[in-house]
């Protein structure tokens, strides 16, 4: 890393508590943070969860390169860029829609989006999987995978997809145990958190779907 950057970053790899045996460093906490208010902004539909998102992934980012998760951690560069342009997608959705404040509506998947986001995470984990393994990464399928799903998931998301929280749900259940294994344990009682707030979110937005006007969803045949 280059030596400008390292001193950037310093100071959020500094331990601020412990927790058992485990320092939990200042990325890690701001992380936990920002990602319960991100997460609980998304279930109310609140589009500032795209501006609390992007902070919470760049503290993620410098938690999980210095935890050698490198696909996780490149993840988080793919989810700032697609938090932006989320951004600009839930805008234009209330443009459009003449939606008032700042809640864009829910819709569901049709049934091609399904398939190719399915697809995307079994391909995408094939290719992923022997790259993080010759990169040396500590647990190379199962961040593959979740790296696929949390994808897939903020794919759905950005166009508010109700199937969303489906992926994301399932990234959790995996996630929770992963970053125990890695003495992250701030970060899996965070994700842990996320998990029960996703499943909050798929009843919230089963439900506001509900009473939508019925129209037939993007992708369906």
């Amino acid at each position: 890393m280059i030596d400008w950057l390292q001193a950037l970053v310093a100071p959020l790899n500094q331990v601020v508590f412990t927790l058992g045996d485990n320092g939990v460093t200042w990325a890690e906490l701001l992380g936990f943070l920002t990602g319960g208010v991100c997460v609980w902004l998304t279930v109310r539909g609140h589009i500032a969860n795209f501006g609390v998102g992007i902070a919470n992934s760049a503290f993620f980012l410098v938690l999980f390169a210095s935890a050698r998760l490198w696909a996780d951690a490149s993840l988080q560069i793919v989810y700032i860029v697609l938090g932006f342009v989320g951004w600009w997608q839930w805008h234009a959705m209330r443009r459009i829609g003449g939606a008032t404040g700042s809640v864009a509506k829910v819709e569901n998947a049709g049934r091609t989006e399904l398939a190719g986001a399915v697809a995307f995470v079994v391909a995408g984990t094939a290719v992923l999987w022997p790259a993080l393994r010759g990169l040396g990464d500590s647990a190379p399928f199962l961040d593959a995978l979740t790296t696929c799903l949390s994808l897939a998931a903020q794919w759905l998301l950005n166009a508010k997809r109700l199937q969303t929280w489906w992926f994301w749900i399932a990234a959790d259940c995996i996630y929770v145990p992963l970053y125990l294994s890695r003495d992250l344990v701030l970060t899996a009682l965070v994700y842990l958190l996320f998990l029960g707030l996703s499943v909050a979110g798929l009843r919230s937005w089963t439900a506001a779907a509900r009473t939508r006007p019925e129209r037939t969803p993007a992708g369906a045949r």
